[in-house]
């Protein structure tokens, strides 16, 4: 447990570190330069060689990691997360003045977040801002460190029936306070600070809310933990610990972190883009291969589709099919759906299933109530463009797209290990129905 418990440590100093998904791709660039992977550039041409570790962006937002092993036999074990999380964005005129005495920020909505979360938080902002400089244009990620914004609570004694439920608006309720009169026109300022640019040279932005609160370890003996982003955040940063701790096998693996994921990954950068397929494609002519090669590496392909999965509520299990409900702590969740909004089926569960077992490490199961339509995931997405074998898995969490969630600290050190073992394994197929992993 020990083990376990400064796996989520690191985690959570992850987060801590990466308030904007510029910066979650940031930081996994560092990650990967430092472990000896070499950035590509899509507007360049790829020279791909055998025993090679490569690693290449897209919209400074999305992520594809990948190496080529010195004996190539099977096609692509891939895995994917997703490095966004639901949130506020700033609107291009960020200041909305309100009544006489405030200078309030104008946001809108990202994605389907628990928005009573994000009350009476210190909140700041983080993303990127556009600057022209000698003649270029630059992209800068920039996080203001520091307590600037609230969203204030209306007193229950304004509001009686408060604790009766609250239909929240977002373009009312949801404003956060920057100041009093004096802070007008000071916003876009404070962000130039932060990024080391002067006011005017911002051409553009890319900004958005983020919650203050360290990341911490709860309950008996600390065998949870409650942090901010851990959808998806825990499982990209599992993928791609276990990525670069596997062994070579004669597979090709690809660790994926795309944008986007909560507002229906329909983005240049996001699961149904052709970042994926552009990737495997470039990979294969690189190696002196064709489409027909391409063709029959993909028929030998896995994807491992990675997004939290909900946790029985201790609270309300009654939200739960109480035979397919998951718990913190047990392993990790294989998701199930017959609308294939998780794309989980019975090949994919039996090859996921013996990488776990290889691994030690126990699975269960997550399927909605069945008169409870619940969300889905990017394996279905990115399997319109890449057509391959998908397992939706997860860990089980509580409070999914709040501010600050909770995941069990065992389930991050199992889903490393299985990570691990899967990324170094050779898939291939035989026939019209034989897996040999």
């Amino acid at each position: 447990m020990e083990q376990a418990k400064n796996l989520a440590k690191e985690l959570m100093t992850f987060i801590d570190n990466s308030p904007s998904c510029y910066h979650v791709t940031a930081n996994f660039a560092d990650m990967l330069e430092q472990a000896g992977y070499q950035a590509l550039n899509e507007q360049d041409k790829w020279e791909i060689q055998a025993g090679g570790k490569y690693f290449v962006t897209r919209n400074g937002s999305s992520v594809i990691a990948f190496r080529v092993p010195k004996s190539l036999k099977g096609g692509f074990l891939m895995a994917a997360a997703h490095s966004d999380s639901p949130t506020f964005k700033i609107k291009e005129n960020p200041e909305h003045p309100a009544v006489s005495h405030y200078i309030q920020l104008n946001t809108e909505k990202y994605g389907g977040s628990l928005m009573a979360t994000w009350f009476d938080r210190p909140l700041s902002v983080a993303g990127r801002v556009l600057v022209q400089q000698d003649g270029a244009i630059y992209v800068k990620p920039v996080a203001v460190e520091e307590d600037l914004l609230v969203i204030p609570s209306v007193a229950i004694h304004m509001n009686r029936s408060a604790n009766d439920g609250m239909k929240y608006q977002a373009n009312v309720d949801t404003y956060p306070l920057f100041g009093d009169e004096q802070a007008a026109g000071a916003f876009m300022g404070t962000v130039a600070k932060a990024a080391g640019v002067e006011k005017d040279a911002i051409l553009g932005h890319d900004l958005f809310l983020y919650c203050r609160q360290k990341g911490t370890l709860v309950g008996h003996d600390g065998k949870m933990m409650l942090s901010p982003k851990l959808d998806d955040l825990e499982c990209a940063w599992s993928l791609m610990q276990g990525f670069l701790a596997a062994e070579e096998g004669e597979s090709l693996p690809v660790c994926c972190v795309f944008d986007n994921e909560e507002v229906g990954s329909e983005t240049k950068q996001g699961a149904a883009s052709t970042f994926l397929r552009d990737t495997l494609r470039r990979i294969v002519l690189g190696l002196g291969g064709n489409e027909e090669m391409l063709l029959t590496m993909l028929a030998q392909s896995f994807l491992v589709s990675a997004d939290n999965a909900h946790a029985r509520h201790p609270n309300h299990p009654e939200y739960a099919d109480g035979d397919n409900a998951p718990f913190m702590n047990k392993g990790i969740v294989i998701k199930y759906n017959a609308n294939q909004r998780y794309v989980t089926d019975g090949v994919s569960a039996a090859i996921f299933r013996s990488v776990c077992k290889e691994a030690g490490v126990e699975t269960q199961v997550y399927a909605n109530r069945s008169d409870l339509p619940g969300g889905g995931t990017l394996g279905s997405i990115a399997n319109t463009h890449v057509p391959v074998n998908t397992v939706d898995i997860g860990l089980a969490q509580l409070a999914m797209h709040s501010v600050c969630e909770t995941a069990g600290v065992q389930d991050l050190a199992d889903l490393c290990k299985v990570m691990e073992v899967y990324f170094g394994k050779t898939l291939t197929k035989q026939g019209a129905g034989e897996y040999r992993l």
